[in-house]
């Protein structure tokens, strides 16, 4: 698995992209340690320049957030942020089977894993506190989570509406925790931003 040529193939052209995650037999060390340990660098080291290095300006007022908090705050959002994948798609397989959906951990791992393509590539845009508003382009991780669902765990397609929605429901919920651990741990709770 080429990491460059995957990510483009994901962004660009998903349900040709996903027919060949389908069939190619990773395992999940694979997956996290050829591809998402990588990509999830890009918001955390991104977000850690902007805030600490850059800083942004509020009301008129240039601020910085110290370097230590700003390290901290990289460190965790970079763990937590893979960490929220793997529970990502522990959910989506545990939630599975009552949506007549395959059980299958691998392939519940091979969605979370590359349909979050689109918000790591997007975390970017921190780099610079006053682009950062265009990180809302990882929005399209939830198209790509939808795809994949449907492509790879093979819900009827009655129940892909209901499965993707619940499963987008219980990760919104992990994805805010996270964030507001994150921001309490290393930034006094003052800014959260996932």
């Amino acid at each position: 698995m080429n990491l460059v040529s995957r990510a483009i193939a994901i962004i660009v052209s998903p349900s040709k992209e996903w027919e060949v995650i389908k069939a190619e037999p990773l395992t999940v060390g694979q997956m996290f340690t050829q591809y998402a340990v990588i990509l999830a660098l890009i918001p955390a080291v991104a977000g850690f320049i902007g805030r600490a290095l850059i800083g942004y300006t509020l009301l008129g007022i240039h601020t910085r957030v110290p370097i230590t908090n700003g390290l901290i705050w990289a460190i965790l959002m970079y763990i937590f942020s893979l960490i929220g994948v793997y529970l990502l798609g522990l959910i989506m397989d545990l939630l599975a089977p009552s949506f007549g959906a395959k059980k299958d951990l691998t392939a519940s791992m091979k969605v979370a894993v590359f349909a979050s393509t689109a918000s790591w590539l997007a975390g970017i845009f921190t780099l610079i506190p006053a682009l950062s508003i265009l990180s809302i382009l990882g929005l399209y991780s939830l198209y790509l989570l939808y795809g994949g669902m449907k492509a790879l765990k093979e819900v009827p397609p009655d129940k892909l509406i209901g499965y993707y929605v619940l499963t987008l429901v219980v990760a919104l919920v992990v994805y805010i925790v996270i964030g507001f651990i994150v921001s309490a741990i290393a930034l006094g709770g003052l800014t959260m931003q996932m």
